[in-house]
């Protein structure tokens, strides 16, 4: 069964960066695409990035474009978000997630696996 870790959340004030990390065990990393999610309290999961399996595509919500960057590493297990110039909206729990495919998908729907999520806070 596929287990996905993340790590790296924590506060930051605004402007400044954090980088998240998704470590994956319990099946096939490499053939997936992956992505990062998001939720505020209260509200519904939605997407923040992709990336297809070689890692030679990507795509970003509006929000995050130009700000947020998604990468993987295939002999690690790996795939990271780095969050440059953050916001008090990017207060969120993060989720990484696995999509059950190659191609790069936007939707929480298509992706079969989750991680448990780590906070990241933005003051003003």
């Amino acid at each position: 069964q596929v287990q996905l870790v993340e790590s790296g959340g924590g506060s930051v004030q605004a402007g400044g960066s954090l980088s998240l990390s998704c470590a994956q065990s319990g099946g096939q990393f490499i053939w997936y695409a992956m992505g990062w999610f998001r939720q505020v309290l209260g509200k519904e999961r939605e997407f923040v990035a992709a990336i297809t399996w070689t890692g030679g595509a990507t795509r970003y919500a509006d929000a995050v474009k130009g700000r947020f960057t998604i990468s993987r590493d295939n002999a690690k297990n790996l795939v990271y978000l780095r969050m440059n110039s953050l916001k008090p909206e990017d207060t969120a729990v993060y989720y990484c997630a696995q999509r059950r495919g190659l191609d790069i998908a936007t939707t929480a729907g298509d992706f079969s696996s989750w991680g448990h999520g780590t906070q990241v806070t933005v003051s003003s």
